[in-house]
């Protein structure tokens, strides 16, 4: 038997076939039409009973699958880019293989020489392996051409906790020394709002002026303009903002970013060189400018603010990301447990005699 199930989205309106027959796997397929949905549902009905049908997966190659996927996210995935290099490496993995051919086990294999050759970190490999599932997934749901992810069943390899590079005070004080001598006048304010907000490169890089609010002191990043596509606000505030506030007297008025570099390299444009001058001025080794965020966060949280508001403050979407700075804070761990012994009527007897 057949059911046809119409589905509205941002994208339009769809047709998905579901075809259950006794002593037969289900077949799902996706349609734009009608009428094609109607006709792939009997001719599918009529070959399954005459033996004919050898299902979807058997018919579609992993190729069309990653051709489909790579389009469907081209325009709307800030992340498109990566996955098309990811998509890459899937594609001649599976050459030739069709969907049924492409196991869990398969996978697992393909999956585990990403990260046993040395070559890509176990966070490297798992983003490839996310990629994967998600194009898989566009399949099982988008497309209706498979009924289970074969990823699902694929266990990722533990990744390492991440790395926590942060300016020591003298550190901070001689590279903010190196920012303000430096020839590039849009450096020291990026840097300053960098520290200051624990903003990434490129929020920093593609941010405009309408987004700057000097009433409120603050920056409004939009949904869809960070990494993980929620909006979030930043602080605009100290010598932050005086420095925006100087920039939008000379502003260019035939270029809207606050930062208006070249972008002859990739995301950090002409800035990248005078960074590099500043670091190598302070004599600050094994520093990068995404630092200045775990900088942020390592100032944040040795000065007793939660996780929870760390966390609204870099855009983090959970409390992992977030949880790396905790070591930074034991002097707030136990303000928290003295609020909690007190609360509780569990005071010390050395505390109780010290209080008289």
């Amino acid at each position: 038997m057949a059911y046809i199930e119409k589905r509205t989205t941002k994208k339009g309106t769809s047709y998905r076939v579901q075809i259950r027959m006794k002593g037969h796997p289900p077949e799902n397929a996706s349609f734009d039409r009608l009428t094609d949905a109607k006709r792939w549902a009997a001719e599918t009905e009529a070959a399954i009973r005459q033996g004919k049908h050898f299902g979807i997966a058997r018919r579609r190659t992993f190729t069309e699958l990653a051709d489909k996927y790579q389009a469907a996210i081209a325009d709307h995935l800030k992340s498109a880019d990566a996955r098309v290099s990811h998509l890459a490496y899937w594609r001649d993995e599976f050459d030739g293989y069709t969907l049924e051919d492409v196991t869990s086990p398969l996978i697992a294999d393909k999956y585990a020489k990403l990260h046993k050759d040395g070559e890509r970190t176990p966070a490297t490999a798992n983003r490839y392996l996310a990629t994967l599932s998600a194009c898989f997934t566009y399949a099982v749901k988008d497309l209706g051409w498979i009924e289970r992810n074969p990823c699902a069943r694929v266990k990722k390899v533990k990744e390492s906790a991440g790395r926590v590079r942060y300016l020591t005070d003298d550190e901070r004080t001689r590279l903010i020394e190196a920012c303000k001598e430096s020839r590039n006048p849009l450096l020291y304010p990026a840097f300053i709002l960098a520290l200051s907000t624990g903003a990434r490169q490129a929020e920093l890089m593609n941010l405009r002026w309408n987004q700057v609010d000097f009433t409120r002191s603050t920056i409004v990043l939009r949904d869809g303009e960070t990494k993980n596509g929620a909006g979030r606000v930043l602080p605009l505030t100290g010598e932050a903002f005086d420095l925006l506030r100087d920039l939008n007297k000379v502003r260019d008025i035939k270029d809207d970013r606050v930062f208006p570099v070249p972008a002859e390299t990739r995301g950090f444009g002409s800035m990248r060189n005078a960074w590099d001058k500043a670091l190598e001025r302070a004599k600050v080794d094994d520093f990068r400018w995404h630092d200045l965020r775990h900088t942020a966060a390592s100032y944040l949280t040795m000065a007793g603010v939660g996780s929870m508001e760390v966390a609204k403050v870099l855009g983090h979407k959970t409390l992992q990301m977030t949880a790396r700075y905790s070591h930074l804070s034991p002097e707030r761990t136990v303000e928290l447990g003295d609020v909690l012994t007190k609360r509780l009527g569990l005071t010390s007897k050395k505390n109780t005699a010290a209080s008289r």
